[in-house]
């Protein structure tokens, strides 16, 4: 299913109100990336927001053993979609089935909408953070300064990529 137009009122980065850690945390987000006609999405939970080189930014983490990692290589932009908790099971069922084996569009009933930059949204969420990459690094072991981060988030050793990307549209369902 191609991508129709995004509907949701475009508002500044600096106007949301929402709290970032619950939004991520306790939330969770889809993150999507490709094109309107050719993406995939996934839920998230771990990720944050702020400001970095005097711009809104968003960080977000990928394996490279999801399917989303190759979108994500590939496109310019991504987005974070963040949904209202009647829609709960949709973020169930995007982080337990990959889109290598899942139409998670058709098995969801999510309805994508194309951004300005023709990035993907979605319908039902209440809030679509779409980001340019700026920048992308992989989290190393060497790097982590507790000895147990490795042992407890990375037993097969499938290290996230970081990827930075400024904020360059917020869209808030109206």
């Amino acid at each position: 299913m191609e991508a129709i137009d995004i509907t949701h009122k475009k508002i500044a980065a600096a106007e949301l109100t929402d709290n970032i850690i619950r939004m991520i945390g306790d939330e969770w987000m889809l993150i999507t990336a490709g094109s309107p006609s050719n993406f995939n999405t996934m839920t998230a939970s771990w990720g944050t927001m702020g400001v970095l080189w005097n711009k809104p930014v968003a960080i977000c983490f990928v394996r490279p053993t999801r399917h989303t990692f190759k979108f994500t290589e590939e496109s310019d932009f991504f987005t974070l979609s963040f949904f209202a908790e009647e829609h709960k099971s949709i973020l169930r069922f995007c982080g337990a089935k990959s889109g290598r084996d899942a139409n998670k569009i058709e098995a969801t009933g999510l309805k994508p909408l194309r951004t300005e930059n023709k990035s993907v949204g979605f319908e039902q969420s209440r809030l679509c953070i779409e980001c340019r990459k700026v920048y992308f690094d992989d989290l190393k072991p060497e790097n982590f300064l507790k000895p147990s981060t490795d042992k407890d988030f990375y037993p097969k050793k499938d290290y996230h990529r970081m990827y930075i990307g400024e904020i360059t549209r917020v869209y808030l369902k109206s």
